[in-house]
């Protein structure tokens, strides 16, 4: 598949770059002078970039990463700093919308109908640390730093890590992680199953671009039913997994993906 050209808006992005190659669209966080920390203008643009990634028929997988030398070091302190000086009658609504938008940036990743692989090429920490966890698959660099670091600013994982990360190591050990705010290293990251593969830093991107490409092999319908079903599991009994099945199972038996493979076969043993 040859290289495709995001929209102009998303050329034009400030804080957001967004490349395509073989179908795997990757988005990257651009604020490398303060480690790509998220502030209201950047969240925008990487919503915008999601949605645009998710229903567009060329991308068929996502890269989610950081220029320079981090991948996100978390919310910006300067949007931090604002929230404080505003009106203390006003500090509590003011708050509860910026979660609204923080959680609809951290939806996004979630909710991609395509394989999301969060490439982690340095700090990510705290909010930075939760989007890669919403993300499907984590490869991180050799020498990356990973910290659940809301506690040592007052505060709670607030972008999705008390959700994504027991559900990959367990709720003693994300208590912990949670509770201390220690760094993690790729080597303990991969061995508690906080992340799924360990890379040098000079062939990250490439071999986050290989893993995609293998991921996003399957009909599209596929393998957006597959992600939707799979990302219910632990909240679903058996009963309700076996219904959502046969729900995406009959939607798949109309996909012209289903009936090109089912003829292909049949032409092969048949000659």
């Amino acid at each position: 598949m040859d290289q495709v050209t995001p929209p102009a808006a998303l050329a034009e992005a400030q804080y957001i770059r967004v490349s395509v190659q073989n179908g795997v669209a990757t988005i990257m966080l651009a604020r490398p002078d303060v480690r790509n920390a998220i502030n209201d203008d950047m969240r925008a643009e990487l919503i915008d970039a999601f949605d645009w990634a998710d229903g567009s028929r060329d991308v068929r997988a996502v890269i989610l990463t950081g220029e320079g030398k981090g991948f996100c070091s978390g919310g910006d302190v300067g949007g931090m700093r604002a929230r404080l000086d505003a009106p203390a009658g006003s500090v509590a609504f003011n708050g509860w919308k910026r979660q609204k938008q923080t959680h609809r940036g951290v939806g996004v990743i979630y909710d991609m109908t395509k394989p999301v692989i969060a490439a982690v090429n340095g700090a990510a920490f705290g909010l930075g640390l939760d989007m890669a966890l919403a993300c499907d698959f984590i490869i991180a660099a050799e020498g990356a730093k990973m910290s659940m670091s809301f506690i040592k600013r007052g505060l709670v994982s607030d972008g999705g890590g008390m959700y994504f990360l027991p559900r990959r190591v367990g709720l003693a050990r994300a208590k912990e992680l949670i509770l201390t705010g220690r760094i993690v290293e790729p080597a303990e990251a991969l061995a508690m199953g906080m992340i799924d593969r360990v890379s040098t830093p000079d062939t990250l991107r490439e071999d986050a671009q290989a893993w995609a490409e293998e991921l996003s092999q399957g009909s599209p319908a596929a393998v957006a039913l597959t992600l939707s079903i799979l990302n219910q599991t632990f909240e679903s009994s058996a009963a309700d997994i076996f219904k959502l099945g046969r729900e995406a199972q009959a939607i798949c038996y109309t996909s012209a993906e289903h009936r090109a493979s089912v003829e292909a076969f049949l032409n092969k043993s048949s000659s």
